[in-house]
């Protein structure tokens, strides 16, 4: 029976990718400071050594954004708050740099802009949407 035990709680921590958290202070220019001096925080959850996704919070804690990484650059989906918790923007980063479609949103969950970036820059029509639309 032990040696069950011994490998059903070894099989666990081989099948489960452990993870660690980071946390820095950020200023309003997203440079590390103090936490006396910050802004907001960030929280990284760190797989194989390697940052994967973020998550920044206001210093009252309401989450602001959060974001995936590869190779340290933000990679994948975006998305960034109002202090209520609805989604604020929605978007994609390919290397670092937005790509593809990003939308803000009224706080009633309404699309306020849409339209696309490539490589870091605006292109195309972006259209506006009005909160009664």
């Amino acid at each position: 029976m032990k040696l069950f035990f011994l490998f059903l709680v070894a099989s666990c921590f081989s099948i489960l990718n452990f993870s660690a958290q980071e946390k820095i202070w950020l200023n309003a220019k997203e440079a590390i400071v103090a936490k006396e001096n910050a802004s907001f925080y960030r929280v990284f959850v760190i797989k194989n050594n390697k940052k994967q996704l973020a998550t920044d919070y206001l210093i009252s804690g309401e989450k602001a954004r959060t974001y995936h990484f590869r190779n340290n650059k933000k990679e994948g989906l975006f998305f960034s708050f109002y202090p209520s918790g609805e989604v604020k923007v929605a978007g994609i980063y390919k290397d670092g740099l937005k790509d593809g479609v990003f939308k803000t949103y009224h706080k009633n969950g309404k699309i306020k802009q849409k339209g696309k970036y490539s490589k870091g820059e605006k292109v195309g029509v972006w259209k506006i949407f009005y909160k009664n639309e």
